[in-house]
């Protein structure tokens, strides 16, 4: 078993029942979620008219390797109506394996640690509630020192609910 975090967002639709029903395909899909953190309301990233975003972020364990776990996000969100998109535009649903591990993956179709975690807020401010102490095996930071050298632009997150 493979410890791993995987950043949860969307903002089309009912978000968070779209949250919800994502944990639960995952669940079914033999991915044991350890700790969820709670949902938070964020600004669009990137592409800024849109509407905005629910994320969180879950600890899970796994038997899946690497690109099996990709795989079986992208069939996730292939069930609860993703479509191609604009790069960083609205969508239905985005999972992405945040840490695998303390494993550095670097494949045609896969990066972890997720390239730009460092540098946002709606995915490290969520995942700072649930695994502080996780340390990025690149750049040697803990979730929580990564967080706190956000800007306070990448701050501007309401918490809605818990995600669990």
């Amino acid at each position: 078993m493979t410890t791993v975090a995987i950043g949860l967002g969307c903002n089309l639709g009912n978000r968070l029942r779209t949250l919800w029903a994502a944990v639960h395909i995952l669940r079914q899909r033999g991915i044991r979620i350890a700790a969820a953190s709670d949902v938070f309301e964020t600004p669009p990233w990137g592409v800024q008219d849109q509407p905005l975003f629910l994320n969180a972020c879950l600890v899970a364990e796994t038997d899946c390797s690497p690109e099996e776990l990709l795989a079986l996000l992208k069939e996730t969100e292939e069930a609860l109506g993703r479509r191609p998109g604009e790069r960083w535009g609205p969508r239905e649903i985005d999972l992405d394996i945040l840490f695998y591990g303390q494993e550095m993956v670097q494949t045609e179709t896969l990066t972890v640690p997720h390239k730009e975690m460092a540098n946002r807020g709606f995915v490290l401010l969520p995942l700072e509630q649930i695994a502080p102490t996780w340390r990025h095996p690149g750049n040697g930071c803990t979730v929580r020192e990564m967080a706190e050298r956000l800007p306070d632009s990448e701050r501007r997150l309401v918490r809605i609910c818990a995600l669990l």
